[in-house]
């Protein structure tokens, strides 16, 4: 089983960084991206929102579903990480109140008994 885990883990490296080959040349200024998108952005922001912030034009405007799915997904990640966080809370204080319970009832136990439930020691003889 550890060997497939290995492996599995080797594939999946190999494949990310064979695919990096496919991506732009970093600060290449001739990528498609830094020669038909941001121009665009840069030139249009203020016509087509209103904004004189190019990167809130983008944030909020162009990009107003991306940003809110990630706000979203950020949100849910928070109450998920809340309630495990309240989850193992819970678990850990009704822990402590069993074992609270269980040191008073032996308590209790060896108050009302006093040892005479105790059998007393039996000697063996060697012969």
């Amino acid at each position: 089983m550890r060997f497939l885990t290995i492996f599995a883990m080797i594939t999946v490296t190999l494949l990310l960084l064979y695919s990096t080959t496919g991506l732009p040349i970093l600060f290449d200024h001739e990528s498609p991206a830094s020669t038909h998108v941001s121009p665009r952005y840069i030139e249009k922001s203020y016509e087509e929102t209103g904004s004189a912030n190019f990167v809130t034009a983008v944030l909020a405007d162009y990009r107003a579903y991306d940003t809110l799915g990630e706000a979203a997904v950020i949100f849910t990640a928070g109450i998920a990480s809340a309630l495990v966080l309240k989850s193992y809370s819970k678990k850990k204080s009704k822990r402590k109140d069993d074992d609270d319970d269980r040191e008073d009832d032996d308590r209790e136990d060896g108050d009302h008994d006093n040892g005479a439930n105790e059998e007393p020691d039996k000697e063996v003889s060697g012969g």
